[in-house]
């Protein structure tokens, strides 16, 4: 009787020992090879392209930095769209150190319903243009979990061709002829996360503040000052409610394309980028995190937000709604991050789909 117990144990243990096995290879083979993106849009055609994620040690001596990370994109489709990314965040020095930025080259066009917060689906036109940007932003350590640095933007937008009868050459409205946007500022930090990519708990807020100048050699003058706000709860086993709330003001001669942008992948979910834009943007959203089986996970979304063009015009009855809920499945156990899959929707039939690495916020 005893041997029959120890037989069950023993036949428990090799399964759950093979599902790891297996679990540990996928984990293993994620970080070599590139992830493949198949997708098809009436606007894009066949969209092919790859990606891939890495968390890694800049320095095996270092042993308290957190990881760094290296994410790259690159998709084409059929009817001529290009997506070039990449982007990092690397820690140095004991955490004393980092370096936060993006690359980009993109030709395609944007979704535009118009500047303002009242806009609607009704009023969308296309705005194709090809665009080359850099970004990044230094911090330094200087008090426990206080971060302060500098920030850069460089962004070249060319080609810029709207709709013959679009509201930007009616309007004339500022960056319709492309150009270079040079911007150099500051920016300060505070990060108490357990987790840079799949927190916990703490708290997480970065602000930048960018000069755009002539003097610098931009085709346009005009301030950006951003803020981001995180806080991350986790009441009970590993069940995690995360918070965010954000906002941007632009001030002067603002090109379209450098508007404080509402929606995307990570903020607003089921609005396209940028299709409602302004001087202001406030948006704040609250996600439920939640383990399932193993690797597997879901989380549930909502999220409002509105752009404006002073803050002034922000008013409590002008917020859009998002809401939504994704599927997530761990794709590195040692630094417990995921591959994560979301639809997210809005009133009217605003709706999107995201496949990406880590979570959202």
């Amino acid at each position: 009787m005893i041997s029959a117990c120890a037989q069950t144990d023993t036949s428990k243990k090799e399964n759950v020992s093979g599902f790891d096995q297996f679990n540990k290879k996928m984990e293993a083979l994620f970080k070599v090879i590139p992830v493949p993106i198949i997708t098809y849009s009436s606007d894009a055609g066949n969209v092919f392209g790859l990606a891939k994620f890495n968390l890694i040690h800049l320095s095996k001596k270092d042993t308290i930095s957190k990881p760094s990370k290296v994410s790259a994109v690159g998709t084409v489709s059929t009817k001529g769209r290009i997506n070039l990314s990449l982007s990092t965040e690397l820690v140095f020095d004991e955490n004393k150190y980092v370096v936060i930025s993006f690359v980009n080259y993109k030709k395609q066009p944007e979704y535009i319903f118009g500047i303002g917060n009242d806009v609607t689906k009704d009023s969308a036109e296309q705005v194709q243009y090809e665009r080359f940007q850099f970004v990044a932003t230094g911090l330094r350590l200087i008090a426990k979990d206080f971060y302060a640095g500098i920030g850069v933007d460089v962004s070249s937008y060319f080609n810029v061709q709207p709709d013959s009868n679009s509201f930007l050459i009616r309007d004339k409205v500022s960056g319709v002829n492309g150009g270079l946007c040079l911007g150099l500022g500051f920016s300060g930090a505070y990060d108490s996360r357990d987790n840079r990519y799949n927190s916990y708990k703490g708290a997480y807020v970065i602000s930048t503040m960018l000069f755009y100048s002539k003097a610098l050699g931009s085709a346009y003058e005009f301030q950006k000052f951003s803020l981001d706000t995180r806080k991350y709860f986790n009441p009970w086993l590993r069940h995690v409610i995360a918070l965010q709330a954000t906002t941007t003001y632009c001030h002067g001669d603002v090109p379209f394309y450098q508007l404080a942008l509402m929606g995307g992948d990570s903020q607003m979910r089921g609005y396209y980028q940028g299709a409602y834009r302004d001087n202001v943007l406030v948006d704040a959203q609250v996600e439920y995190r939640m383990p399932v089986w193993n690797i597997f996970g879901i989380t549930t979304f909502l999220g409002v937000g509105q752009v404006g063009g002073q803050y002034s015009d922000i008013s409590l009855n002008g917020f859009h709604l998002s809401f939504g809920g994704g599927v997530r499945i761990r794709v590195d156990s040692k630094n417990n991050t995921n591959l994560r899959f979301d639809m997210g929707f809005g009133p009217g039939g605003i709706s999107g789909f995201y496949i990406n690495f880590g979570e959202a916020f």
